[in-house]
């Protein structure tokens, strides 16, 4: 059976390497004898879709493209599937063995098992331990949010996708439809950057606030991906990390600390308060209300504002 598997598999990986074109589930199953021997269709579409999830874990980049009929085909360009060599030193390869180390969630962890053993072949030596210097450090990336598994898969896949959507400032979700791009960790929560369809610009979604199940769909990307780099200032810029102005807050004495860290003036005020001057860019209003009766804003008058509705907004339920 595990022959068989693995020769379906090959197989697969040629057709779809070979073709200049997208090739629908109907011509690949034409193509390969493993998925004529099925017996029904939905034997053969069990089939196909673990397959082609097999071979994206193997590290394989197939692309899904529908043609103007409205019909879905599958290819694995040539040009997204070549490496250059890899050479490592040793710093490098103990750094990249520590990364792959740093996951510790179960979807993740046999992906970055797998990445160690690649690193190992790659010049990472069997008998060193990435980390054994600082061993009383545990590194690792807490990830809770069940959105994030289906959303990291259809950022590599590049493959869009619907989710129920709660702003901070709203009551009830509202449906999203999004080219998922690249995701972000900051201040300890995921950000999800990407092409919002329906409003036809980039977007920055937390993960904490995305309700429901993450829909796939099966058309491509309609919009260009930016580089890294562009994604992570959008991140930033929507997180609150890119800051325009300063704000001025009363904030409660002995909490706060992350305000205060931030902060580029803090005079005392007597009567258990403090005045901050903090840096204000898009996003402050968000951070501050999970501050709850510890924060009042002084100014600017449109920051106060801001945080006002997404407290009664909370208070609304």
């Amino acid at each position: 059976m595990a022959i068989a598997k693995a020769e379906r598999l090959m197989n697969l990986a040629l057709c779809l390497l070979g073709t200049r074109r997208p090739l629908s589930k109907r011509e690949l199953r034409e193509s390969i004898e493993a998925y004529l021997e099925a017996g029904s269709d939905d034997s053969f579409n069990r089939m196909f879709e673990r397959d082609k999830d097999d071979l994206r874990e193997l590290g394989l980049v197939i692309e899904t493209v529908e043609n103007l009929d409205g019909e879905v085909g599958y290819l694995a360009r040539r040009d997204s599937n070549r490496l250059p060599p890899i050479t490592l030193d040793a710093e490098e390869a103990a750094a990249l063995g520590l990364a792959a180390k740093v996951w510790q969630q179960a979807r993740l962890a046999g992906a970055a098992s797998g990445a160690l053993q690649k690193l190992r072949a790659a010049g990472l030596p069997e008998g060193v331990d990435p980390y054994e210097a600082h061993g009383a450090l545990e590194p690792r990336i807490p990830v809770h949010e069940a959105a994030f598994e289906p959303l990291m898969l259809a950022c590599r896949d590049r493959r869009p996708v619907l989710f129920d959507y709660r702003k901070a400032s709203a009551a009830h979700p509202e449906p999203r439809n999004v080219e998922p791009w690249a995701l972000e960790c900051w201040r300890g929560h995921w950000y999800l950057a990407g092409f919002d369809r329906d409003r036809g610009a980039e977007r920055v979604f937390r993960l904490s606030r995305i309700t429901g199940r993450v829909r796939s769909r099966g058309t491509g990307f309609t919009a260009p991906v930016p580089d890294v780099v562009t994604v992570r200032e959008t991140v930033a810029s929507w997180a609150g990390e890119i800051a325009d102005g300063t704000a001025l807050i009363r904030l409660r004495s002995g909490a706060g600390y992350p305000l205060r860290a931030k902060a580029v003036r803090v005079r005392e005020l007597g009567g258990g308060w403090d005045e901050l001057e903090i840096p204000y860019g898009h996003g402050l209003d968000a951070w501050l209300v999970e501050f709850g009766p510890d924060v009042v804003v002084l100014e600017p008058a449109e920051l106060r504002a801001d945080v006002v509705d997404r407290l009664r907004a909370v208070a609304k339920g």
